[in-house]
């Protein structure tokens, strides 16, 4: 493994909605003929979306460096209708960010909508049963630096313990809500055993617990993909991945 492999920026995807919708005022929705053109960009050009742990572990190995992080936040039941059957179509896995606290509701906490349905326990066995890793979001899409101790650390246990008991298996990854980290919460996320957590832009935080990702969207045409790889080892800070506490992150 070359010296420097484990000090590269990791490029990670960062996606929300798959759906055809008429108002997107937050910029979380992709059409299902957009993503299917940015996963067939990928493959032409040698690269292979895969799940977070996936990334990770082949980043340990040396062997990283034609793998691209694909990560779904929030759980949207559109993730299993249309996001699925084309990332299995494109041999490629995705680690889908689901609300456990939300279980079938919708993303009410978009103040100006549209609202659009959340996984439920089965939709989330069933995306874990087609390959798909399932990490955690929080219990109900709080931001968390503003959350007191003891709540701040239900966010985080209580979610993983809830899909846990859902999908029967470890649960690796965490997501922080609106990108929203400071040092406390990353500490807490960490303490809690998970193997790593995705953040947006962390800055200085950037690390195993505040992995950086870059936001894709409807405007993201794959000349525009093409741009954004090639921008992206000079916009991100380089990643030097602590090891995860003993018992952490098995999966």
């Amino acid at each position: 493994m070359p010296a420097d492999a484990q000090h590269t920026p990791l490029w990670v995807l960062m996606y929300h909605s798959v759906d055809y919708a008429e108002s997107d005022p937050y910029r979380i929705t992709i059409t299902p003929d957009r993503l299917r053109e940015q996963l067939v960009w990928l493959r032409r050009r040698g690269l292979r979306g895969v799940s977070m742990s996936h990334l990770l572990r082949a980043r340990a190995a040396g062997r990283a460096d034609r793998l691209v992080g694909l990560t779904f936040d929030d759980g949207y039941r559109d993730f299993l209708d249309y996001a699925v059957p084309l990332l299995r179509g494109h041999g490629c896995t995705a680690t889908v960010f689901v609300l456990p606290g939300r279980l079938g509701g919708s993303n009410a906490w978009d103040a100006e909508g549209p609202r659009k349905r959340l996984l439920n326990a089965d939709g989330i066995r069933a995306a874990a049963e087609a390959g798909m890793e399932i990490g955690s979001h929080g219990l109900a899409h709080a931001s968390l630096p503003a959350l007191p101790d003891d709540e701040l650390e239900h966010e985080i246990r209580h979610s993983r313990a809830l899909l846990r008991d859902i999908t029967g298996a470890d649960v690796p990854g965490f997501c922080y809500p609106y990108g929203a980290v400071d040092q406390r919460v990353a500490d807490a996320v960490r303490d809690a055993g998970y193997a790593y957590a995705c953040a947006i832009s962390p800055g200085a935080l950037t690390g195993r617990w505040a992995l950086p990702r870059v936001h894709v969207g409807e405007s993201d045409s794959a000349r525009r993909l093409r741009i954004k790889h090639w921008l992206h080892p000079i916009r991100r800070r380089a990643v030097r991945l602590e090891p995860t506490p003993a018992g952490g992150g098995t999966r």
